[in-house]
């Protein structure tokens, strides 16, 4: 295996475009199953948001390879916590929209950026997120980014690191 020169853009969906992320809790858990991938992958994250229906971050792995097992045990891992959340606290919000036979979009958009400016520019994408959809008028004020992190240098629930 060769080491990472590169930080992936990663977005991916919940099922259907529901919005299965609009409580506080499957976020927590969320970002407790991203932990949980870096500390087992020994990776780092860049930036991240996470919206009421998809998630963007910024990851870097030790080895290219590993970026796919790094998507899918944090996919496979938050999903079950999620839907065993929602099943114990919340059952009745699946009313809303179905419990869906899968939780996550099946496939994941990943690109490699180069250690370069186009860094900032991803994560000045993400970060802006909520905001072009009407969710805050300040990056800084989504809870679920890593935006409070890079303009307050605030905890944000997920060790933060910028790659050289």
């Amino acid at each position: 295996m060769s080491e990472s020169k590169f930080i992936h853009f990663v977005t991916f969906g919940v099922d259907s475009h529901r919005r299965l992320l609009d409580l506080d809790q499957p976020k927590r858990l969320l970002l407790g199953t991203l932990n949980h991938q870096l500390e087992a992958l020994n990776a780092s994250c860049v930036g991240f948001v996470i919206m009421p229906d998809h998630v963007h971050a910024l990851l870097w792995v030790p080895q290219v390879e590993l970026i796919d097992r790094f998507l899918h045990g944090w996919k496979r891992m938050s999903s079950y916590a999620i839907r065993r959340w929602y099943a114990e606290h919340a059952p009745h919000y699946f009313s809303k929209f179905g419990m869906g036979k899968k939780f996550w979009r099946p496939r994941s958009f990943v690109l490699p950026v180069e250690l370069s400016d186009v860094v900032r520019i991803k994560l000045d994408y993400i970060h802006l997120n909520p905001v072009r959809a009407g969710l805050v008028d300040r990056a800084i004020d989504w809870r679920w980014s890593s935006a409070r992190y890079y303009i307050e240098g605030r905890s944000v629930g997920v060790p933060v690191r910028w790659v050289e």
